[in-house]
């Protein structure tokens, strides 16, 4: 059964926690330009949301990569082979949701990996904003946190 990381942004505190584990997990460095998720934050309006690979279905970084260095695993995670990468980037452009990333220091293409199934950054968030679960759960979790909502709403009209 394949896994993924969930995201809630509304339990974020834009810490970067994340992004530190995710980078010393790979590179035994605490760099964020390392990491493979990111942290998007609005300040004005108080709201950051982590940010990583969709894993997506019809991968468009997979499919611009003129020398196949990247497949999807047994796993359903797509995954970089840089033994066969030519550092060429088209794979950064492809990514419509600018996950695909550049280490400037290893001079080689990032996105994530799942840390082989145990994510360093699911296990670092202080604030449980990130969860690793079966890809099948995702939407009923999600219906279930709005049917919640919903709930709470009518509640506070009747009162």
């Amino acid at each position: 059964m394949e896994k993924t990381i969930m995201i809630d942004p509304e339990k974020c505190t834009s810490c970067l926690i994340c992004e530190l584990e995710c980078a010393f997990n790979h590179t035994r460095e605490c760099r964020p330009s390392a990491s493979r998720i990111s942290v998007a934050s609005w300040e004005k309006v108080g709201i950051a949301t982590p940010v990583l690979c969709f894993q997506c279905n019809d991968s468009p970084c997979k499919n611009v990569c003129p020398t196949n260095a990247i497949e999807r695993g047994a796993d359903g995670v797509v995954k970089i082979d840089n033994s066969l990468c030519i550092k060429c980037k088209a794979c950064i452009s492809a990514c419509p949701f600018g996950c695909m990333k550049f280490d400037p220091v290893r001079k080689e293409p990032i996105k994530c990996d799942q840390c082989g199934g145990d994510p360093a950054c699911v296990k670092g968030c202080p604030s449980n904003a990130l969860l690793y679960i079966n890809s099948e759960d995702v939407a009923t979790m999600k219906l279930e946190k709005y049917v919640s909502k919903v709930r709470n709403a009518e509640k506070e009209d009747v009162v």
